[in-house]
């Protein structure tokens, strides 16, 4: 169960974010480190900036290649810029993309994201802050702005780098003396929990978190049409682009064709000309290597015949500009040569293809939880309609004179969250995806619902995902007439957890909400009995059981309540527990004597019985217990209406390992559920959905409970 320190934390942070906090312009601080602050204070004591949360030692270079007893990381020593160089600089000329040469890390996707950083200095200075230097107020600390999840954060480091003879391990500037690009690589590196977490990875992944940005793939053996315009227009708007040529498997990696392209590899898209050739009209593409080496030595290279046949000042034009590591290919022979395209708009409006209107953005950030939120795709029936559901209501349709169909445009993303970090503990990308389903008539206009397995099981998905892909983020375009519809965000398999971040952009104004059950309990009236009402054989077994003092003490509880449930064999419990039963007395104890009278006794004997009827219903597949989403459906038929976050909690408090609830907890559960709903309605006297309680009610309301 979450702890009250981790609901506290959010809650702040959901303050925050009200607040204005994580945007650009006031960028959260990563770690709540200061970097004003802690430069100041490095300043005024005469001391270079070390960094405590990223210290300089084997884990922060990695767990597994790059982990301790590794043969890669021996001899590594960490150094300052100062340390490598005479005189160390930030940014030499200004920041360009053969400022990156990659080292013995493979992020070439980071680095293919970094060098289309480059071409647009104002983007560029959005990461890579002004005013950073070794020469003035130098104090061995530096900060860069990265998006994280739907954020911007602030991330501070020093400035101590990874050096092997004599020479960065990681990436590397051409100008020697150049360190911004090292320096932005090891931020990162931080906040994936170390340099061997950016191993392997997809240039939307860099594009998208230097830019904030969202990202569309194209797979160019199904090109759509008119995929130049495209490449055309994202570059004047100064959208990062990348491809890649796809292995067929672990040899293929970084292996280089006949032609010296890089199988596996990154590369960068950084223009794209026509020029006149042989009295016909060719395209040319600009593609850069980020190891600012091994080039493309086909027609259109740097030194091909085909240059000859174009005029000289054409000519020049077109080759002036290249870098190291770049090169010219015909854009039929990139359609042939590689396998994707990917591309980031820097900014929702840039998705718009005609550039009139701007689209609406909504972000969303969920959970899938084992046992409560994730359910798995539509492969699992039994599960899939627990998964979180964002509802999205298309108003108009867009304006396009050339488009007869009366469509809404979309593009849904979905992203999921902190994955590289799992990786020292074994853990990666999931495989995910989403599917979207009209709403049914009957629930048009309804928030406050969560659909069912029943729904799922009769109705087919309008629009998906085209696959589901172990990749951070999944996007697709989505067109759809005007109405309301259902988001459903999924894991492939069932019960794999993770957070994730859905973003949803549309051509018009759209409105969309998560879909989830509004808190409510409809619960009968208490039951109002005397001693006169129980029947005599009921007290002579009560008697019998409770003693010369007539009450039923936690202790006594436990053993009648674990005699009669061993005489049901087929539920699996392994009894009540003494906190059980504590639990039970303290919440039905209505005289405040820590013991269960008579009446008390048979209110609780009653409500079992009830229970244990409740439980042999909804063990669906009779195994004994419980699953999680059969407790979800036995709790509703009770008349508990509960939302996706209040289901987890009872899942990490009541389910085993294996997401199950045996009987015990199962009456724990409702015996809890019933107590609070009861309390807060009493408490609540004016029917208003809230109560004000001071502090000696609160305490005793959660010790009690």
């Amino acid at each position: 169960m979450m702890p009250f320190g981790g609901i506290a934390s959010k809650l702040r942070i959901d303050r925050l974010k009200a607040d204005g906090v994580g945007s650009h312009d006031n960028a959260s601080k990563y770690l709540n480190q200061d970097y004003e602050s802690l430069k100041q204070q490095c300043l005024e004591s005469g001391t270079l900036f070390e960094d405590p949360h990223f210290p300089t030692i084997t884990s922060s270079l990695g767990f597994k290649e790059l982990g301790p007893g590794s043969s890669k990381v021996q001899g590594v020593r960490w150094k300052r810029p100062g340390e490598i160089v005479g005189d160390p600089q930030f940014i030499i000329g200004g920041a360009t993309r053969t400022d990156i040469k990659q080292g013995a890390l493979g992020d070439c996707w980071l680095l293919a994201a970094i060098g289309s950083l480059t071409l647009n200095e104002d983007l560029l200075h959005r990461v890579v802050p002004h005013g950073q230097s070794f020469q003035e107020d130098y104090a061995g600390i530096f900060h860069f702005q990265i998006w994280q999840f739907g954020e911007w954060v602030d991330v501070v480091i020093d400035d101590r780098l990874p050096v092997k003879d004599g020479e960065l391990v990681f990436v590397h500037s051409a100008e020697c003396s150049e360190f911004w690009s090292a320096l932005l690589e090891k931020a990162y590196a931080k906040l994936n929990g170390s340099y061997e977490a950016l191993s392997g990875g997809s240039t939307t992944e860099g594009f998208e978190d230097f830019t904030g940005g969202v990202a569309e793939m194209y797979e160019l053996r199904k090109a759509p049409r008119g995929l130049d315009k495209i490449i055309k227009r994202a570059l004047e708007r100064g959208s990062l682009l990348g491809c890649s040529i796809d292995i067929t498997s672990a040899y293929d990696m970084e292996a280089v064709t006949f032609k010296k392209l890089v199988k596996g590899h990154a590369y960068s898209v950084t223009a794209l000309k026509e020029v006149n050739y042989r009295g016909q009209v060719e395209q040319l593409i600009r593609i850069r290597n980020p190891w600012g080496e091994v080039e493309w030595i086909g027609a259109w290279s740097d030194n091909s015949s085909e240059w000859n046949e174009v005029d000289p000042s054409e000519r020049e034009d077109l080759r002036l500009k290249m870098e190291d590591g770049e090169f010219w290919m015909s854009f039929q022979e990139f359609l042939r040569q590689f396998n994707r395209l990917e591309i980031c708009n820097l900014t929702p409006d840039a998705l718009d293809k005609d550039g009139l209107s701007k689209w609406h953005t909504t972000v969303y950030e969920g959970t899938w939880r084992r046992g409560s939120t994730a359910g798995g795709c539509r492969n699992n029936p039994a599960t899939f309609w627990i998964n979180p559901q964002f509802k999205i209501t298309l108003l108009e349709e867009d304006d396009d004179p050339d488009d007869n169909e009366l469509a809404c445009s979309s593009l849904v993303a979905l992203m999921q969250k902190h994955r590289r970090k799992e990786r020292r503990a074994g853990g990666d990308m999931h495989t995910i995806g989403f599917a979207v389903y009209e709403v049914p008539d009957e629930f048009k206009g309804c928030q406050n619902v969560h659909l069912k397995k029943d729904f799922f099981l009769r109705h087919q998905s309008c629009a998906r995902s085209e696959t589901f892909i172990n990749l951070r983020e999944v996007s697709n375009q989505v067109r759809l007439p005007p109405g309301e519809y259902i988001i459903v965000p999924s894991t492939f398999e069932a019960h794999k957890e993770g957070d994730f971040v859905l973003r949803v952009f549309t051509e018009k104004h759209s409105e969309i909400q998560e879909l989830d059950e509004e808190v409510s309990a409809d619960l009968p009236d208490e039951e109002e009995i005397s001693e006169d009402d129980v029947d005599d054989s009921f007290k002579n077994m009560f008697q019998q059981l409770a003693g010369d003092d007539m009450e039923i003490s936690v202790f006594e509880l436990r053993t009648i309540l674990n005699r009669v449930i061993s005489r049901h064999k087929d539920l699996k419990t392994d009894g009540f527990s003494m906190e059980s039963c504590r639990q039970i007395v303290n919440l039905m104890d209505k005289d405040g004597s820590g013991k269960l009278g008579v009446v008390e006794f048979q209110i609780m004997w009653n409500k079992i019985r009830n229970w244990l009827t409740l439980f042999r219903k909804y063990d669906l597949d009779k195994s004994g217990t419980m699953s999680s989403y059969e407790l979800r459906m036995a709790l509703e038929s009770e008349g508990f209406k509960l939302n996706n976050k209040l289901i987890q909690v009872l899942v990490a408090r009541y389910a085993d390992n294996e997401m199950g609830v045996d009987f015990d907890n199962f009456v724990c559960c409702l015996v809890k559920l019933e107590a609070m709903f009861r309390f807060f309605k009493a408490m609540d006297q004016e029917g208003g959905n809230s109560v004000v309680m001071n502090l000696g009610e609160w305490l005793t309301l959660t010790m009690c409970g």
